[in-house]
């Protein structure tokens, strides 16, 4: 089994309801409802939303302890315009915008918003990692 693999990525949300509508407002689709957290199938891996203060606890720290923000989760697309629709879908999701998708230093284009909770969202194409049919990293 590969060790370079993440099979699930979870949330901490301050409104759990509230984050799942702003993720299904993205065309997100949840999986089977459980009290106190939300799944997104993502291709062979998990995105969960889970009530913060319960995560805190789980982890054995408290929930100021956590923060948001120091670090960012990335969804890549083929074209710049794509890009610019999953941005515009993001803000009109509730997203608060944090850098509008621009040509970056790096070769690509990219923008970056915050979620409800301040989780980073970057949407951005990189012309250097082709994507297959499917949306995946080739």
């Amino acid at each position: 089994m590969k060790s370079n693999r993440v099979t699930l990525i979870t949330l901490g949300v301050k409104d759990l309801e509230r984050a799942r509508t702003f993720y299904e407002a993205l065309g997100w689709v949840a999986g089977q409802a459980q009290t106190g957290v939300v799944f997104f199938d993502m291709d062979g891996a998990k995105l969960g939303l889970y009530d913060l203060a319960e995560l805190a606890k789980d982890l054995g720290r408290a929930p100021e302890d956590l923060g948001v923000g120091a670090m960012t989760l990335a969804q890549n697309f083929s074209t710049e315009a794509a890009v610019d629709a999953a941005y515009s879908a993001a803000l009109a999701a509730g997203a608060r915008p944090c850098k509008a998708p621009e040509k970056v230093f790096w070769g690509g284009y990219s923008g970056t918003y915050a979620d409800p909770d301040g989780h980073i969202w970057e949407v951005a194409m990189n012309p250097f990692w082709p994507m297959d049919e499917e949306g995946r990293l080739a």
